[in-house]
């Protein structure tokens, strides 16, 4: 057999696959083709966005020890490669599995790299016949670790059999395990928000569990709905050794894979009458402020011996953990003696905290930023919105007083003090419009979360959006609701903001509550409007925004940022750029244009000042702080309509393919990109009149982020594409495709053709001129208007001579619509 006219697959088929069996790899859980690594980043481009194929990633093959434990990655290449031609690619997916063995392959053999140096060779050429085995793998593997036995038995430990890991949750989980098999007994990993460090938590302690490694567990988090969802979902394997310590609970609605919903009701630890621990279970969760607050809630964890527990997981360990005197460090110190586990997404580090300090360096990171190139997360854009008042500053006029009457105080505010010393009522609907402004330009029923500076604020900016949209207000009181720690009917809202199925509430106004632990999987619209002193707390506003949802239409987000924290906090290596930054000026539409293409934050980045945790009020700066009227003053001046409220600027930017942030519109980013596809005008035009089909090459160029109805809408002409490119990449004078139709009717070309055929290429001429190109292209135009009036398809094409002939006219109507003669 000649393998030079084999395809890749067939290699692959014939002689790679064969020689891994051979070796003793088993072909259904040890050998997996096409192994998914990456999903593709989701690319925006104005309103539409779309999935980069070159970005995504699989592994010609993955091999695995067990389920979900990777030692090695295979790439394959056809004959006409060398036997090593795949090493590079092999190198780039194994760093991505985190595995240190990477295997090329032509069919011929196989180059072999072993990072573990077991042999003291990095790379070698090996026959088919000495592929090495899994156990062979494995036992260099575990050498390489420096494990004992009992270590590797661990780390080897079985995964709970039930969904596929993706693989930074592999690496994630895997780690902490060797971690802990090793002997440590402080452990951090970092993911961002809406990467599944629950689902990361619950195969961890499933493998530490199952394994006798670690036999009594409590799992912390901050959010009683984190604990009973995680209690139904996620950690529902575990149920009947797993008890919530609260003597209370509400029963938890879970959706099963058919889509039916029930209420489950969670095993309680606590007794209602006597507040004792049942101590027979063997994994516990707790809300920490369950245990944490009063000195009978601190009885709760006090009723266990220090060394009851061998595994602690603290969720969210960003906020009350890090600080040495924070009541979930009493707990941490409490049971000293247990291994425990810290999960965050975004680790804290101030000159006053650090949970690095405690738990040591995370032993894995998956970032925002990582988790947007991979496609897993959702992009965002940025609209910088600054409003006069808070950009130039405000002073009062001599002797002003206040809606009620208290004199202010002579001083310039500026932005920092606005709804904290200074509310203008002006300036909540100045904020209510341009949001209302911008969710009518795309979908006015996109969940909006709105995060204000206090609970006061929030509860003006529900009414001041409930009159921006009254028409929809009227009739739907939900559309707006505020959502904060004191308003009991927003909180009970808040289940249905969550739920994608339910469309109301669209937007709430919160303040805190909101920032974390919300799993808003819709979230397309945050507004800040919260003056941010926390990194931690940006990040996790920005979380509620990253999750994908494809199937209900959310594929990215939208910061609409009226205080510059975008600006301020900008951390590329964790976050990532946004794909849009937009300033509009006074007057400009709130919506970008279509589009401006560019990526990430300024360089520059503010000073982030003392760190702010979730759960701390915000305190006002200056002679004010404090509550409610005093005799120096009132703790806020309110003034009304005596002063106004305009938009100062508006910005946007993109993110173009290389991550990079350019300023160019999207005219500039489809010249430049149309440019390095064809050097010049000739070359464009033969690629065009070269095409079989033009939807092919239209298909092509969109791939490559020239997104055509974008580029249509910001132009602002109803164009064929090729005038579209022709005029924004080589200044080309336009045509419609009216005039293109008209020139080809003029010009009779088609004398040749009988009357039905005549008849039918007019109307192909008529329905370009209508929709373009690709519908005149489709192999279902004969089945729509007018072409049914004339005839069955099989007729409209005999009358041409057959399906031959009709593709020649078909090509000779093509021609002659793009010919340069009038």
């Amino acid at each position: 057999m000649d393998k030079t006219k084999l395809s890749e697959s067939d290699i692959c088929d014939k002689y790679i696959r064969p020689a891994m069996e051979q070796a003793g790899w088993n072909g259904l859980d040890q050998i997996f083709r096409e192994y998914p690594l990456r999903a593709g980043r989701v690319v925006v481009r104005g309103s539409k966005a779309y999935r980069d194929k070159s970005t995504v990633l699989r592994a010609d093959y993955a091999l695995f020890y067990k389920a979900n434990i990777p030692l090695a990655v295979v790439e394959a290449k056809d004959n006409k490669h060398a036997v090593g031609a795949g090493m590079g690619q092999a190198l780039n997916y194994a760093q991505l599995l985190d595995v240190p063995f990477s295997f090329s392959s032509n069919g011929e053999g196989f180059v072999f790299r072993d990072a573990t140096l077991a042999t003291g060779v990095l790379e070698q050429n090996l026959t088919l016949e000495e592929f090495p085995s899994p156990q062979e793998l494995w036992n260099r593997y575990c050498a390489w670790k420096g494990w004992s036995a009992e270590e590797s038995r661990v780390a080897g430990f079985d995964y709970a059999p039930n969904k596929t890991p993706r693989y930074y949750q592999l690496n994630a989980v895997n780690r902490a395990v060797e971690a802990i098999a090793a002997g440590q007994d402080r452990v951090l990993l970092v993911m961002a928000t809406g990467t599944g460090k629950t689902y990361t938590a619950f195969q961890i302690i499933w493998r530490l569990w199952k394994s006798g490694a670690k036999k009594r567990i409590l799992f912390l988090a901050d959010r009683n709905i984190l604990i009973d969802q995680t209690m139904v979902n996620d950690f529902r394997p575990f149920k009947g050794a797993m008890a919530k310590l609260s003597p209370n609970a509400k029963g938890v609605e879970r959706v099963d894979a058919q889509g039916t919903v029930s209420v489950e009701d969670v095993a309680l630890a606590v007794n209602k009458t006597t507040k004792l621990v049942d101590k027979s279970y063997e994994i516990y969760l707790s809300l920490y402020q369950a245990v944490t607050g009063t000195e009978e809630e601190r009885n709760i964890y006090k009723q266990f011996s220090p060394d009851f527990f061998d595994l602690i997981v603290v969720d969210e360990c960003h906020r009350g953990s890090a600080a040495e005197d924070s009541a979930w460090r009493d707990i941490l110190t409490y049971f000293g003696s247990a291994t425990q586990i810290g999960l965050t997404a975004t680790p804290k580090e101030t000159k006053d905290v650090s949970n690095t300090d405690y738990f040591g360096e995370p032993v894995y990171t998956y970032s925002l930023k990582q988790g947007i190139e991979d496609g897993y997360l959702a992009p965002y854009k940025v609209i910088r919105v600054d409003l006069d008042k808070d950009t130039f500053g405000w002073r009062p006029t001599a002797g002003m007083t206040d809606k009620h009457g208290h004199a202010i105080e002579d001083r310039i505010y500026t932005g920092a003090d606005m709804n904290r010393k200074l509310v203008l009522e002006q300036r909540d609907v100045a904020v209510a419009a341009k949001i209302t402004e911008y969710l009518k330009a795309t979908d006015r029923y996109a969940k909006t979360i709105v995060f204000c500076e206090d609970i006061d604020h929030a509860a003006r900016m529900r009414q001041a959006l409930a009159n921006a949209n009254a028409d929809l207000c009227a009739t739907q009181p939900k559309y707006v609701v505020q959502i904060t720690g004191d308003n009991t009917e927003g909180k009970l809202e808040l289940d249905n903001f969550i739920d994608p199925e339910k469309t109301y509430p669209v937007i709430a106004t919160t303040s805190k509550l909101m920032s974390t632990g919300v799993d808003a999987q819709t979230c397309k619209l945050i507004v800040l409007d919260q003056g941010i002193k926390s990194m931690t707390l940006f990040k996790q506003i920005i979380g509620r925004g990253t999750r994908l949802r494809e199937d209900l239409g959310k594929t990215w987000f939208t910061i609409l940022d009226f205080k510059r924290a975008t600006e301020l906090f900008a951390d590329k290596d964790f976050d990532g750029d946004p794909v849009q930054i937009y300033e509009p000026g006074s007057g400009e539409p709130v919506t970008p244009p279509e589009p401006a293409v560019a990526g990430g934050m300024p360089d520059e980045t503010g000073p982030l000042g003392d760190a702010l945790d979730p759960f701390d009020s915000l305190t006002p700066l200056g002679p004010f702080a404090g509550g409610g009227d005093s005799a120096d003053g009132p703790k806020k001046y309110i003034l009304g309509n005596n002063v106004t409220v305009m938009i100062a600027r508006e910005r946007v930017q993109y993110l173009n393919a290389e991550g990079k942030l350019i300023t160019e519109s999207l005219r500039d980013y489809t010249r430049i990109n149309l440019r390095k596809r064809f050097d010049s005008l000739d070359q464009f035009l033969q690629a065009w009149k070269q095409a079989d089909r033009k939807a092919a090459l239209l298909q092509e160029l969109e791939s490559q982020g020239v997104l055509l109805e974008a580029l249509a809408d910001e132009v602002g002409k109803d164009l064929d594409p090729f005038d579209l490119l022709l005029h924004v990449a080589y200044d080309q004078p336009p045509l419609t495709r009216s005039e293109r139709a008209r020139r080809v009717k003029k010009r009779d070309v088609f004398t040749q053709y009988g009357p039905v055929a005549r008849k039918v290429l007019e109307a192909l001429l008529d329905k370009y001129a209508d929709e373009g190109i690709v519908t005149i292209e489709s192999n279902e135009v004969f089945k729509i208007q007018p072409f049914t009036d004339l005839g069955s398809p099989s007729e409209l094409v005999r009358s041409f001579g057959g399906r031959p002939q009709y593709l020649d006219a078909l090509q000779i109507l093509q021609r002659e619509l793009y010919s340069t003669s009038a």
